[in-house]
């Protein structure tokens, strides 16, 4: 796999786009474009529940006025998902929302009482659709369960300044503490904090600020350490093992990094809000492989912050009608857009079956 992506790019946007023939819905956007071999597809964004499918509703009245006709996302700083269902973090609105494919609907975790959320940032879902909240107003950590009922809250008194965003590995919660420089590692069952990994600081193992968490299968950690311009790379025991990216305005260095995401196969994807893209970088190496998105045109980004990646078949199978007919779906990539007309970018990592020329791409019908 990691064979296929040496040949990059060395423009900062990469854009491929096939002249779409009389009927077609719209371009096809492939990343790298052809001839190249396609890795990445572009497939659709999702903004409103009629970009589901659904239809028009009087859902936004409470948010936007009675003008709205439709469910909208408007603010959404996070992305997760599970079998059937995309979650958003929606920080106009402080609340979750949840895009329900098989029902091609809307609709709100009910955040009330003692679930009531503040200023939420980030969230996690795990397999049995445990939603995890960090919440950095009320310095806590929110658990909602697969109905999307209150559970519990971890933090108590002064247990974190800033919690931002959270994941969770086997039985333990990590949450990483803007304010703090650090992650911390809490007992699943307690809330108690087991281990601290990290401090402010420019060292390996070290913080400024640190944003963004995601574990891997195997439990490697990736921190999104922000105000030092790069990715670390820690072991399941919070050991520093290597160090992605830096600072600058070249590709490979990053400049406002933001969410990351590991997928089964050794590489990660990294958010820039700045550059408006997403770089992949092969682990093991480091090294840039390939970098997707950028402000212009379909596929484009605008003040990107979160990434998820989706493995689930019965969601590829809802957005398979998007792939070109000779690209083969392995997993989905969700990119949420601050602002803009396009909230969650859609797009596909797959391999490509067809011919090796641009007017050989043509949506499937």
């Amino acid at each position: 796999m990691r064979r296929l992506f040496l040949a990059m790019i060395t423009a900062m946007v990469l854009v491929g786009c096939a002249t779409p023939e009389k009927g077609v819905r719209e371009e096809t956007i492939f990343y790298p474009p052809l001839p190249q071999e396609p890795r990445i597809q572009f497939l659709t964004h999702i903004s409103t529940e009629e970009d589901l499918g659904g239809k028009k509703s009087a859902f936004n009245e409470f948010l936007l006025g009675e003008e709205q006709s439709s469910k909208w996302i408007t603010t959404p700083y996070d992305v997760e998902a599970s079998k059937g269902k995309i979650y958003i973090m929606d920080r106009k609105i402080n609340s979750i929302i949840i895009l329900d494919l098989k029902n091609k609907k809307f609709d709100l975790v009910k955040t009330t009482g003692m679930g009531s959320l503040s200023e939420p940032a980030g969230i996690t879902v795990t397999e049995n659709d445990y939603k995890y909240v960090s919440d950095f107003g009320r310095k806590q950590i929110l658990v909602f369960d697969d109905k999307n009922k209150y559970v519990r809250a971890y933090g108590q008194l002064d247990q974190f300044v800033k919690p931002i965003d959270v994941a969770v590995y086997e039985d333990r919660v990590y949450v990483c503490d803007f304010g703090l420089h650090q992650i911390l590692v809490l007992d699943m069952a307690t809330g108690e904090t087991i281990q601290t990994i990290g401090g402010v600081g420019s060292g390996e193992g070290e913080f400024i600020k640190p944003t963004h968490i995601d574990i891997d299968d195997m439990g490697n950690i990736y921190v999104d350490d922000a105000f030092n311009f790069r990715i670390q790379v820690l072991d399941l025991n919070g050991e520093y093992r290597s160090t992605i990216g830096y600072h600058g305005d070249t590709v490979g260095a990053l400049s406002r990094p933001k969410g990351v995401a590991a997928d089964r196969e050794g590489l990660l994807y990294v958010v820039d809000t700045a550059f408006e893209n997403v770089q992949i970088f092969d682990v093991e190496t480091s090294r840039l492989m390939l970098f997707f998105g950028g402000f212009a045109g379909r596929g484009g980004m605008v003040l990107p912050t979160g990434i998820f990646i989706d493995y689930d078949r019965d969601n590829i199978e809802f957005f398979k009608e998007y792939a070109d007919k000779d690209f083969d779906i392995q997993y989905l990539i969700y990119v949420s857009n601050l602002v803009g007309d396009n909230k969650i970018n859609v797009y596909a990592f797959g391999k490509w079956t067809g011919p090796l020329t641009p007017s050989a791409s043509s949506p499937a019908e």
